[in-house]
């Protein structure tokens, strides 16, 4: 069996990727987040999850959003078989401008912790419409997360930094996503039509047929 692990985006977990189906000779595990320590990058925190889920050389891990550049940050440490990005980027230089403006104005740091967790309306727009079912599921796993995590998340993203070319490197994107566009991915390997930064969801048929010819 082939180990394939699934890393989920901000503001999410493993329930995102209830419509993704892998092959059958896919050993497939999905990792959870954790609250960070205060001084975490993405780079140690990628070490915790090496050591925490056992990742060894020649597996795959699959990281959306958030969870790619983690991926990124994963195959940095340990010899994966493939990494596989959807709805991310794999350095700073795919980062949208946004970033930039944030780091300089970090105003979510001024957001209390209760209310972190409730602030879907004003991301929802970015993520791209989402059926009813789907909406509700968004919001739930939002309302999960910990207020912790996210602050500690969005002050690691706004200031990640990679250079590193990382071999076996498949780059999914979609090219009505808001939150990494796709005109700043360099060489991806499919851009899905009409796929916004949630296109896990609704975009999951296509997905799943380039990720079962990407693994097999």
């Amino acid at each position: 069996m082939h180990k394939v692990y699934l890393i989920s985006g901000l503001g999410a977990d493993s329930r995102l990727f209830k419509n993704i189906k892998l092959p059958a000779e896919c050993e497939v595990t999905l990792v959870d987040w954790h609250i960070p320590a205060s001084d975490d990058t993405l780079t140690t925190y990628a070490q915790t999850i090496v050591k925490q889920y056992n990742i060894q050389n020649n597996s795959t891990v699959i990281g959306v959003s958030l969870g790619g550049m983690i991926s990124v940050e994963i195959a940095k440490q340990v010899n994966l078989d493939k990494i596989i990005l959807i709805s991310s980027i794999k350095t700073d230089s795919e980062a949208p401008w946004y970033f930039k403006f944030f780091r300089n104005m970090p105003v979510y740091k001024a957001i209390p912790g209760k209310l972190m967790t409730h602030v879907g309306f004003l991301i929802k727009p970015m993520f791209g419409k989402m059926a009813p079912d789907d909406l509700a599921l968004f919001k739930s796993m939002l309302r999960n997360s910990s207020p912790i995590f996210l602050k500690w998340a969005m002050q690691a993203v706004l200031h990640w930094q990679n250079t590193v070319k990382i071999p076996n490197l498949y780059h999914i994107i979609g090219d009505k996503d808001l939150v990494f566009p796709h005109q700043n991915i360099k060489n991806p390997t499919a851009v899905i039509k009409d796929g916004t930064h949630i296109m896990v969801f609704d975009k999951a048929d296509e997905i799943n047929t380039l990720l079962a010819g990407i693994l097999k």
